[in-house]
């Protein structure tokens, strides 16, 4: 079993991939909004991407709670 400092060592920069994979897809997005200059009004999916960006970010969440409750917001799509 893996402490938490060899679990960061070994995943960071896997996370910090996945993170600048997400930002780019949302700079993406709003650059395409902006070019069309139209608002399709669908956007399930980006406020769902931002709902769990949020979840993560936030301390209060109880360890272990993360992996279920981002399961639970993608099967919104």
């Amino acid at each position: 079993m893996l402490s938490p400092t060899q679990i960061l060592d070994q995943y960071y920069l896997e996370a910090r991939r996945d993170l600048l994979e997400i930002a780019a897809l949302l700079d993406r997005y709003d650059a395409a909004r902006l070019r069309d200059g139209a608002d399709d009004g669908n956007h399930v999916q980006r406020d769902i991407l931002r709902r769990a960006l949020t979840h993560l970010a936030d301390s209060e969440t109880p360890s272990g709670e993360r992996t279920s409750t981002l399961l639970e917001l993608f099967a919104e799509t």
